[in-house]
């Protein structure tokens, strides 16, 4: 008897036997992650949900399922619900702008040069606290959610309907608890 195989990208355990996900529907042969290098101005460009495009510098696919990482665009004011990851850990660097996040409970400011952790499972979002975009780098550790990321660069562009948003989290293991910090606390 065969025994179950967990998937590279999202960490869930499958039936023996599947090519392919049954949680995210990635490919379950096991990759190798091999070095590589993304050149400056190259990766996957799509629309983000905050207001600008982000980047894909690395998937899960080229990182043998360990990470995502990707260049973000946050035009002025905006930022995402308060949500919670129920499988990754969340990683920023603020490369231009200044930044408040919101970690459970407390409020925390981030300038330029700040690197911030959220550990899975803690509610959290942010917010650019600039009048002009702000840029900044974003990992995720377990590789997974670019299906999220993705899959909201498919919706019609303009507002979003934010029970289309809901659920295109909950198929990633994403919950929304809360509004953005623009709303719940604003500056």
């Amino acid at each position: 008897m065969s025994s179950p195989t967990v998937c590279p990208n999202c960490r869930i355990s499958n039936p023996p036997g599947g090519s392919f996900c049954s949680n995210c529907g990635g490919s379950l042969a096991a990759a190798r992650a091999a070095p590589f290098v993304v050149p400056p101005g190259s990766g996957v460009t799509i629309r983000g949900p905050v207001g600008g495009p982000l980047t894909f510098k690395a998937r899960g696919e080229s990182t043998g399922g360990t990470f995502t990482f990707f260049e973000n665009l946050v035009a002025p004011k905006e930022g995402p619900p308060l949500h919670v990851h129920g499988r990754e850990n969340e990683m920023w660097y603020i490369l231009e702008g200044r930044f408040r996040f919101r970690a459970d409970t407390e409020i925390f400011l981030a300038p330029a040069g700040s690197f911030v952790f959220i550990p899975r499972g803690t509610r959290h979002c942010f917010q650019n606290l600039g009048e002009s975009t702000s840029r900044i780098l974003v990992m995720f550790t377990p590789a997974g959610m670019e299906r999220f990321f993705e899959q909201f660069a498919e919706l019609p562009p303009g507002r979003v309907n934010p029970e289309a948003y809901r659920a295109i989290a909950h198929d990633c293991a994403m919950q929304v608890v809360g509004q953005p910090l623009a709303e719940s606390d604003p500056a």
